[in-house]
C-alpha cells in the first residue's frame, strides 16, 4: 500500500570521515538489520552475529581511543550512529548503547594495566558487554544495591542478585557494581566480571511487552572469585564510576529514542501518501498533516536536544542536567510519536502487519531505561533548585 520510501535524515556531521562512516553504517543496516527485524523480534532471536559485525567494523567502540581499539568519534558522531542502528532494530540500537556503557568504567577509570590487558578484545575483538547495577530491591534507589564483595586475599567474592540486565546470560563480560564496604554509595566498588565466571549464572529472560531479541535476566552471583585486578577505580569509588557512566548512557537513550520515533514517522508518512479515502490520499486531509508536522517537530526538538548535550560532554563541559533532560524528552517524544503513528495507520496500525505497534512498544521501554523519567526530572529539578529539604 504505501508508494513512498522515507527520505534518509540530513545530518550535519563534523568531519568526512563521520560522513564516510555514517555511510557505511547505512549501508551495514541495509544489507544485515533492516530486512530481518520484524521477523527476528517477533521470533524473539538475539542478533549475536550482527554485534560480531558491528565490532568487526569497529562500531561496538566509536566514543573511545583508538590506542586501544575505540573509534576516536566524538559523541556527537556516535549518537547518530546510535539513532541509525535504532531505527532499524532497537535490539540492535540499545544493544550497541549497553555495550559502550559496559566499557565506560575500564576505559575512564582503569589503570593503563588494566585497559591494556582488556579493552582491546572489548572495544573491537567480538566481546559483547552488560551492565550490572540494578537489584530486584534497588532499581531507582542504586545506592541501596545489596550484592557484596568480601575481599579474600588477592580476590573479591560476590555474592547476590542483579535484575534488569540487557545482554544477562550472553554477556561476555559484565561491569558490576557491589557493595564493599558501609551503606550508602560510599560503600560501592565496581568490577570487571568474565561471563564465564564460575558461580555466574542467569535466570530466564523476562517475558517482555517489547525488545523481546533483546534478552534481559536476572543474574546471580553465588560466591563468584573475581581478582583484585578487575577491581575499576579506587575501592568505595564505584557509585562515582556508576553515575558517570549513566549520564552518558541517558544519552544513548536519548538517541535510541529518536531513531525509534523517526522509524514510526517513516512508517506514518508513507502510509499516508499511500492509503485513499473518498478519492484521494489520507495525507491531503488537514487533520492528519497536523498531526504529521506534530510528530516531525518533536523528533527535531528532541535531536537537537541529545546533540547540544553531547556537544557539551565532546568540549568537556558538565552535561548531567542535559543528558537528563534530552533523555527525559526524547523518549516521551518517542511515545507520543509512536502512539500517534499507530493512529495514523488506523486499523492496520494495530496489526502485526506493520511495524509501528512494535515501535509504539519498543519506545514504552526508553522512558523506564537508564532511569526513569521521574528520576530525570528529579536530576533536573536539582540541578534548578537544589536537593529536596526534609
Amino acid at each position: 500500500m504505501p508508494d513512498r520510501a522515507p527520505q534518509p535524515v540530513e545530518r550535519q556531521l563534523p568531519t568526512e570521515e563521520s560522513r564516510d562512516l555514517l555511510a557505511l553504517v547505512r549501508d551495514m543496516i541495509q544489507r544485515e538489520i533492516a530486512p530481518r527485524a520484524a521477523a527476528e523480534e517477533d521470533a524473539g532471536h538475539f542478533p549475536r552475529e550482527v554485534f560480531a559485525l558491528l565490532s568487526e567494523a569497529g562500531l561496538l567502540g566509536l566514543p573511545y581511543d583508538a590506542e586501544h581499539g575505540g573509534g576516536d568519534q566524538p559523541y556527537e558522531v556516535y549518537l547518530q550512529v546510535l539513532e541509525e542502528l535504532a531505527a532499524a532494530r532497537l535490539t540492535v540500537g540499545l544493544g550497541v548503547s549497553v555495550h559502550s556503557l559496559a566499557c565506560h568504567a575500564l576505559a575512564g577509570y582503569g589503570t593503563k594495566e588494566q585497559q591494556a590487558a582488556h579493552l582491546p578484545a572489548m572495544l573491537g575483538g567480538g566481546l559483547l558487554g552488560a551492565y550490572c547495577l540494578s537489584e530486584p530491591a534497588s532499581g531507582s534507589d542504586a545506592a541501596s544495591l545489596r550484592t557484596k564483595a568480601v575481599r579474600d586475599g588477592d580476590d573479591w567474592v560476590v555474592t547476590g542478585t542483579k535484575a534488569w540486565i540487557t545482554h544477562g546470560g550472553i554477556a561476555d563480560f559484565y561491569t558490576v557494581l557491589a557493595r564493599t564496604g558501609e551503606e550508602g554509595p560510599r560503600g560501592i566498588t565496581a568490577f570487571l566480571v568474565p561471563g564465564d565466571a564460575e558461580g555466574l549464572g542467569a535466570a530466564a529472560p523476562e517475558k517482555k511487552m517489547g525488545m523481546k531479541g533483546s534478552p534481559t535476566a536476572q543474574l546471580h552471583f553465588d560466591g563468584v572469585r573475581v581478582p583484585d585486578s578487575r577491581r575499576i577505580g579506587e575501592e568505595g569509588q564505584g557509585f562515582a564510576i556508576a553515575l558517570s557512566a549513566l549520564d552518558s548512557g541517558r544519552l544513548g537513550i536519548a538517541a535510541c529514542a529518536i531513531g525509534v520515533a523517526q522509524a514510526a514517522l517513516d512508517e506514518a508518512v508513507s502510509y499516508a501518501t499511500g492509503r485513499e479515502q473518498f478519492g484521494r490520499p489520507i495525507s491531503d486531509f488537514q487533520g492528519l498533516r497536523f498531526m504529521l508536522a506534530d510528530m516531525a517537530t518533536q523528533i527535531e526538538a528532541g535531536r537537537s536536544l541529545y546533540l547540544a548535550a553531547a556537544r557539551l560532554r565532546d568540549a568537556g563541559r558538565p552535561f548531567s542536567r542535559e543528558a537528563a533532560m534530552a533523555k527525559l524528552f526524547c523518549s516521551d517524544a518517542a511515545m507520543r510519536v509512536t502512539t500517534d503513528a499507530v493512529q495514523v495507520l488506523g486499523g492496520y496500525g494495530y496489526t502485526l502487519d506493520f511495524p509501528v505497534e512494535r515501535f509504539m512498544r519498543e519506545a514504552k521501554v526508553l522512558q523506564i531505561v537508564e532511569g526513569t523519567n521521574q528520576i530525570q526530572r528529579m536530576v533536573i529539578a536539582r540541578r534548578l533548585v537544589g536537593p529536596e529539604t526534609r
